[in-house]
């Protein structure tokens, strides 16, 4: 941390002191600041964006992690969790056949433009300080902490980074990110689809594969018939969501049904690379560890669990029970058992489907016919 004497010493002085600051308020972020604050924990949430807000996200909810929601949101739980459709089962369209598979016990599907709200006012209801259209424009120190914001200056304790996988506080200069591989774009909309299937559906293409999944929003109950569309392309097969829809046989028929509800949303580049749940003293949680492939549809689920991580692993040190270095290497080790497992089982599932296609077409027949075998595998990702 450096050293610093006269106006500057004097400029820090003001600063407002916390023992947590999180920065990033998605759903690992509150998950974090939530966690925290209720063990007593002083907690700073700063927010780059505003609520509610559309993010390119599959929207599916695994059961293991809907109980987990449940208690972060508190009162404000039913009215999200009770009447969100449930997914107890997933279609895989590749190779011109349909595999089929059991999604137990069913998931939830949830729309990011509630789920963000419902998370970051719940944080307030936790007495988080919330600070929202704040962009943080420098981290100093390895703990404690100096952040410079729009919004001003503050210092923590603590510090985790639930910035998403590309931000301005995560990007190949901060972390040690994997270039190797291909350039990914992710896109989303929602449309209105005549009686939609209780069922997430993907549907694989030479580059990239999209989801389809009903969903419903909150704010909108009486209205029937949503669904999220996302996609995870290759930059040089689509740069959009029409261009994706034109990828799969199947998915231009359907499509065909379908009235759009919004303009769709993009996010570019996608990178995969190994989790790094802790750098120079901050701990990461969210797409800021480590992105997941959206393959598994269970991005969100990692995030609540991956924030609620950090900050257990931080309350002992924040409480003078162990060392800053003890509550980080506690992270990492929860990190690597509890989640790193499911990383490792989705990125060779999706794998599957980008081999040559002389060895795709006799995986796709095995598949169809083995449905035990193909649930057991999803499973594997959860």
């Amino acid at each position: 941390m450096e050293v610093v004497s006269g106006n500057a010493a004097k400029t820090r002085d003001r600063r407002e002191q916390f023992d947590l600051i999180v920065v990033g308020a998605g759903p690992a972020g509150s998950s974090a600041a939530i966690t925290a604050a209720r063990a007593g924990v002083d907690v700073l949430l700063l927010e780059r964006g505003r609520f509610p807000r559309q993010r390119v996200c599959g929207e599916f909810v695994s059961a293991e992690s809907l109980e987990l929601l449940a208690g972060l949101l508190g009162t404000r739980a039913p009215a999200l969790i009770d009447n969100a459709p449930r997914i107890s089962h997933a279609r895989l369209f590749a190779e011109g056949r349909i595999i089929r598979s059991s999604v137990l016990p069913a998931a939830a599907s949830i729309a990011r433009y509630d789920i963000d709200l419902a998370l970051w006012n719940a944080a307030h209801d936790a007495g988080v300080r919330t600070l929202a259209q704040t962009t943080v424009d420098r981290i100093e120190g390895e703990g404690p902490f100096h952040i410079q914001t729009s919004s001003g200056e503050f210092s923590s304790t603590a510090l985790i980074n639930s910035t998403g996988r590309w931000s301005n506080l995560t990007r190949p200069g901060a972390l040690p990110y994997d270039r190797s591989g291909a350039r990914w774009l992710g896109t989303k909309a929602h449309f209105l689809e005549p009686d939609p299937a209780h069922s997430v559906d993907l549907y694989f293409f030479e580059g990239g594969y999209c989801g389809v999944q009903p969903v419903r929003l909150s704010s909108q109950p009486g209205e029937p018939c949503r669904i999220n569309v996302c996609a995870m392309v290759r930059s040089h097969v689509a740069l959009n969501l029409e261009e994706v829809l034109a990828q799969h046989p199947a998915l231009i028929e359907r499509s065909r049904r379908w009235q759009p509800l919004m303009e769709p949303v993009s996010t570019s580049p996608l990178i995969f690379r190994e989790p790094t749940p802790v750098w120079n003293g901050v701990l990461f949680a969210g797409d800021s560890a480590g992105f997941v492939d959206p393959f598994i549809g269970d991005g969100i689920s990692l995030a609540l669990r991956s924030g609620a991580s950090a900050a257990q692993s931080l309350i002992p040190f924040l409480q003078g029970q162990i060392t800053r270095a003890h509550a980080g290497r506690q992270y990492v080790h929860d990190y690597r058992h509890r989640l790193m497992p499911i990383f490792r089982n989705s990125q060779r599932l999706r794998r599957l489907f980008e081999l040559p296609r002389n060895l795709r077409k006799p995986l796709a027949y095995f598949f169809e016919h083995t449905p035990a075998l193909t649930s057991f595998l999803v499973s594997k990702t959860r």
